[in-house]
């Protein structure tokens, strides 16, 4: 934090490979990681969706031969607009920023795309993903529900997938493993549930929450947080083998 009370920004978020580094290692697959800026209550920052999505992309790339991309740190949060600082942009941008992403990639020989989303509210990545098909990039959307939920279960998240929904013990406890620094000492008392949010889309985040956290974010812990990425980390091995590019045999043609 400066002297005039403002966070400085997160080390560690943009990959250093240079060109020739990635010449020798000829990856054949990216990951994108996709955050946000908006509010995370008192106790978390404006970038803990990035913070998130570059965490489990570059753990993704300590263990498997990808290209790690720098993070998009600007997307749909449409619905967290009334806190200040939080940022957004439209849908449609998204998509076109991360489909023309697919197609720089495609033209210099990368044929497999992951999107490494730390928003939920990026609803139109799952389009992006859907209508790959057939461009020449095969693309895939991680973490899925399914991944999250046995992360969870893994490092004995208490609260449920629904009741977390904002800023609550998932999320802090990962920052808590990984930028312990970036956490205020507000969390033990932000306790907020608000399972009822039937019209959110409609309405925003603000009916039902004044702080901004949904979820449970006093039972979050480090310890926590270090079994929650080391569960992701495991579920991406079935996307690699997923996207992984066709093995030639041996003397056909390509």
């Amino acid at each position: 934090m400066t002297a005039s009370g403002q966070r400085t920004s997160p080390p560690g978020l943009l990959p250093t490979d240079t060109a020739e580094e990635v010449r020798q290692r000829q990856p054949k697959m990216a990951v994108l990681p996709i955050g946000s800026f908006e509010q995370h209550g008192a106790h978390l920052p404006l970038t803990t969706d990035t913070v998130i999505a570059c965490t489990i992309a570059a753990e993704v790339a300590a263990t498997h031969p990808v290209l790690l991309l720098p993070p998009l740190t600007i997307s749909c949060s449409q619905e967290h607009a009334a806190w200040p600082g939080t940022v957004s942009i439209s849908a449609a941008t998204l998509h076109t920023v991360v489909t023309d992403i697919a197609a720089s990639l495609r033209r210099s020989g990368i044929g497999a795309l992951v999107l490494v989303n730390g928003h939920g509210g990026n609803y139109v990545l799952r389009n992006v993903v859907q209508e790959s098909a057939g461009t020449g990039t095969r693309m895939a959307l991680f973490p899925g529900p399914a991944d999250w939920d046995a992360a969870r279960r893994r490092a004995g998240v208490v609260t449920t997938s629904h009741s977390d929904m904002h800023a609550g013990e998932a999320e802090t406890s990962l920052l808590l493993h990984a930028r312990p620094e970036l956490v205020g000492p507000g969390y033990a008392a932000a306790d907020h549930v608000a399972d009822d949010r039937k019209h959110l889309l409609t309405l925003g985040l603000t009916p039902y929450t004044a702080s901004g956290v949904i979820g449970r974010p006093s039972l979050a812990s480090a310890a926590k947080g270090q079994e929650l990425l080391a569960g992701l980390v495991d579920a991406f091995g079935e996307y690699a083998a997923l996207l992984a590019p066709a093995e030639v045999p041996r003397g056909a043609k390509r």
